[in-house]
């Protein structure tokens, strides 16, 4: 798995034709044909072992030229006079901004003067804020497609699209490629559609309906809960809740954004594997008062995808849902966990399916790089800050920090430029809160839903819990 990512990394930063690819493979392959008839039994094996090495990373480097050579048929209108109509489906959950919305339209149709094309391709769209849109919703598209451009701008979050700000070296181009959009529409004419409209031909398939069928409810689901927690605490904690529980981050002011940036704790914001570890945790622990392990395991895992679903699927959660998985299926199993074979086949299983995101994405790269500081680092910290106390778990957590903190460190100042100085009292004040955040958060959620009295006494915890962390940000913020 290591010599596959090794592969794609180099066919990312490098350009290696395929031709060579195949001669190295071709003369990999000899080598160990030679060794292993002629050569030592004691020599046979690396010589074999390191030629499947070297063939596995030519898989890699092939398998990142494939994501490139993908057949791209809008691209060829992008930037022209040509007005276009597209027809398909909100491919995502809508982003709202201050003053626009941003929309992810998968494509199924390209009409232009005189023909139509069928194909199946992303573009993003930039829209006025109303009327608003659903996942899953059929529209059609006029206007002019352009070609994305490297601009000022950085990304503002691991699962978002990026904001103005004041750097110029941002790769725009390929940070949106590696979802696959190669294509913009501003402002364009937006209607809704029925599913008559579409040519049978290239109707939507029955995945399709049925992706579609599920996510939109999940994202209903999701909609309720927020609107539950906006009902029963008062904002910005409101917002800072949905944050923590859902990713959700539209209606946190943005002065109070700011100051999570300074402070480096914005990762609180965005659901990362820590959210995963609790959530897993609570479902189990609640399942296994009502039924067998066994069976706990499957409404575990299940509970696990619908949350990766409804928080938008960031590098970070899917990350922490595969090693999450792993984790219960070796508990179900009764086999040992290993936490470096675990990660490597998380990551490794995730490039397979998207290769772009090995450079592309920074909430890949944080998030790898923050669980690889827990797992190798942490502990020879652990053996030499055995002088700092322990009460309230102050020690743990504050090496946990210090671990995540120093393996990103040199990602963040790589594409952001600066780091943080109160980062790491910032959040080993926060973090020890974020979990009871979490449930008390979970627990007024669905009690507000249910029962709104009960759900106002039960915010109440949670809004003090929020109350405590924006308490500290600020402070800490302010000393910047």
């Amino acid at each position: 798995m290591l010599a596959f990512v090794a592969g794609v990394g180099g066919g990312s930063f490098f350009d290696i034709s395929q031709k060579m690819v195949l001669i190295i493979a071709i003369i990999a392959v000899s080598l160990a044909a030679v060794f292993y008839r002629r050569g030592s039994k004691i020599l046979s094996f690396p010589v074999a072992f390191s030629a499947f090495l070297v063939l596995v990373f030519t898989v890699g480097v092939l398998r990142f030229d494939a994501s490139e050579f993908l057949a791209k048929v809008l691209t060829n209108f992008n930037d022209t006079r040509i007005n276009v109509r597209l027809l398909g489906y909100i491919n995502d959950e809508p982003q709202k901004l201050t003053d626009k919305q941003r929309l992810v339209l998968r494509v199924k149709e390209i009409e232009v003067p005189g023909y139509a094309v069928f194909t199946d391709e992303k573009v993003l769209l930039t829209a006025n804020l109303y009327p608003e849109f659903e996942y899953g919703d059929l529209i059609s598209v006029e206007g002019k497609l352009q070609g994305p451009k490297n601009f000022t701008a950085i990304p503002q979050r691991a699962a978002g699209f990026a904001e103005p700000s004041t750097r110029n070296d941002f790769d725009y181009v390929n940070y949106l490629a590696k979802d696959d959009i190669f294509s913009l529409v501003y402002f364009p004419k937006i209607e809704g559609i029925k599913r008559n409209d579409f040519l049978r031909p290239k109707e939507i398939s029955i995945f399709e309906n049925f992706k579609i069928s599920l996510f939109k409810n999940v994202f209903k689901a999701k909609r309720a809960f927020k609107e539950s927690i906006e009902r029963i605490i008062a904002e910005p904690n409101a917002a800072l809740i949905n944050g923590i529980l859902l990713g959700s981050r539209e209606n946190i002011p943005q002065n109070l954004k700011e100051a999570f940036n300074k402070t480096g704790t914005t990762h609180i914001l965005a659901i990362s594997g820590y959210n995963i570890t609790i959530l897993g945790l609570y479902i189990t622990s609640l399942l296994l008062f009502f039924m067998r392990r066994q069976i706990a395991f499957w409404f575990t895992v299940s509970g696990i995808i619908l949350f990766t679903i409804l928080t938008g699927a960031s590098a970070s959660v899917v990350r922490a849902a595969i090693m999450g998985i792993l984790i219960l299926l070796a508990y179900r199993e009764g086999r040992f966990y290993d936490m470096t074979n675990s990660i490597v086949f998380a990551g490794s299983a995730m490039i397979a399916l998207n290769p772009r995101i090995l450079r592309f994405d920074v909430g890949f790269q944080l998030s790898f790089l923050a669980t690889l500081g827990l797992i190798y680092l942490a502990p020879i910290l652990r053996d030499k800050l055995k002088k700092i106390p322990e009460f309230f778990n102050f020690r743990e957590n504050f090496i946990a920090t210090l671990s995540a903190q120093i393996m990103v460190l040199p990602i963040i100042l790589y594409n952001f430029g600066s780091f943080s100085l109160v980062s790491l009292p910032a959040n080993v004040l926060i973090l020890p809160a974020v979990p009871i955040t979490m449930f008390f958060g979970f627990l007024s959620g669905i009690s507000g839903l249910i029962w709104p009295p009960l759900g106002e006494i039960l915010g109440l915890a949670a809004w003090l819990l929020a109350e405590y962390e924006i308490l500290v940000v600020k402070i800490f913020s302010s000393i910047l």
